[in-house]
């Protein structure tokens, strides 16, 4: 036991690597988000047709990468966590260069079907910090990475947005040298963080997204946490799927402030996830801040829905602190709960949710997006995929409440 947790203490300069990794990834990923929607509309004729097909479109990566990530997250258990990340920053790149090319609709749609199913960087890279860190301070380290998807949520939608402005097809190049350039760091400095003695064998069972689902489920101290972590994500990815067309309908936006107002989401993420969050650890349990973070986004989710002017969209994004903290918190729970060879798994099984949210969240949003499409600009109701959030996270919130009553109960007994 002594030798597992030196282990893990030598491994930690580690870190500071894997951090890099998932940094120049989000860039890469935050800078196509402003202008996806638009490059749908190009191949469009209206903004009902542009809602319609920017669902399809997210409907075709989010189906592969929930079919795709706990394969890889298991892979990742049975070879390492490096090979798998290089293969991601590859197929990644590779992708974003495609879809940069794509001259109809049917080849984009193709292409982002391939690249969900390449694509498992996040669980991977959580695994891989799992990999590094002690049970006790691994919402530290998960918080610590969420800063850096924060941080890329900066730089990539910003740029995005001014680069959205010369050409539409600009960003994804970028994006795509940029993902490269991670490839080749990657292959030159990242070191592998599972050493060969912890890993396991490879099943088959382990490639079945909903068996990863199923063993999740069942590890204790997990329980209805996995249906919090589902309406959670549904709850984001319903926004994400929502939020340029929404802000265009509704405020006339364009890429370029689209960009800013996802900046700005960054600049909090990193601010609360990368400094404040270690303060809230020592003052308050990873329960309680997830119980907060879940009331706090409920909440924002409706006043976005609800706002009249562009400028309230920013006010709530500030006043969301505690919302940014329900990733990591959830996170090292459910992590902790694992036992140390089967974090890539579990937490695949984590993006697997995420992934099957990614799924189902265009088939909420993008009919709510045509539904609201033909009303005019400030109308309250254009606003309602957020309420639909905001209800999702509500009943997270329940559920949350629930699971850790009957875990303070069973403590008791």
């Amino acid at each position: 036991m002594n030798s597992f947790f030196s282990l893990r203490r030598d491994r930690a300069a580690a870190m500071p690597f894997v951090m890099l990794v998932v940094l120049i990834d989000m860039v890469a990923i935050g800078i196509i988000i402003p202008v996806l929607p638009a490059w749908v509309g190009s191949f469009t004729t209206s903004q009902t047709e542009q809602a319609f097909w920017f669902g399809v479109v997210l409907f075709a990566f989010g189906i592969a990468n929930f079919l795709g990530s706990p394969l890889l997250g298991a892979l990742s258990d049975v070879y390492g966590r490096r090979p798998v990340l290089l293969v991601g920053f590859c197929g990644l790149g590779l992708n974003l260069f495609a879809t940069g090319f794509a001259n109809a609709l049917w080849v984009l749609i193709a292409v982002r079907l391939v690249g969900g199913a390449l694509q498992a960087n996040a669980a991977v890279a959580n695994a891989y910090v799992a990999d590094i860190t002690l049970p006790e301070e691994r919402a530290k380290r998960f918080g610590m990475l969420g800063a850096m998807f924060g941080l890329g949520f900066i730089v990539g939608p910003m740029l995005g947005g001014i680069l959205g402005t010369y050409s539409l097809r600009l960003p994804f190049f970028v994006a795509g040298a940029l993902t490269m350039v991670n490839f080749i760091y990657g292959v030159l400095v990242l070191p592998e963080s599972l050493p060969p003695e912890r890993r396991r064998s490879f099943r088959a069972g382990m490639a079945n997204p909903f068996s990863a689902l199923t063993a999740l489920a069942r590890l204790k101290g997990v329980g209805l946490l996995v249906g919090v972590i589902a309406l959670t994500a549904l709850a984001q990815f319903t926004l994400y799927a929502s939020w340029v067309l929404y802000t265009t309908f509704k405020f006339g936006w364009g890429p370029k402030e689209n960009g800013l107002s996802l900046a700005v989401v960054g600049v909090v993420s990193v601010i609360v996830q990368g400094f404040l969050l270690g303060t809230l650890l020592t003052r308050f349990s990873a329960r309680a801040l997830a119980i907060a973070g879940l009331a706090s986004s409920a909440l924002a989710y409706a006043a976005w829905g609800a706002a009249t002017e562009g400028w309230m969209m920013y006010a709530v994004i500030v006043l969301n602190l505690l919302g940014f903290t329900i990733t990591a918190a959830i996170q090292s729970i459910v992590s902790t709960a694992a036992d140390a060879r089967s974090q890539g798994g579990v937490l695949g099984a984590v993006s697997s949710i995420n992934s099957l949210a990614s799924v189902v969240a265009p088939l909420f949003s993008a009919p709510l997006l045509t539904l609201v499409s033909h009303l005019p600009p400030g109308d309250w109701r254009v606003g309602t995929p957020l309420y639909f959030c905001a209800a999702l996270q509500a009943t997270g919130l329940v559920l949350a409440v629930l699971h850790f009553r009957r875990e303070r109960m069973r403590a008791v007994r």
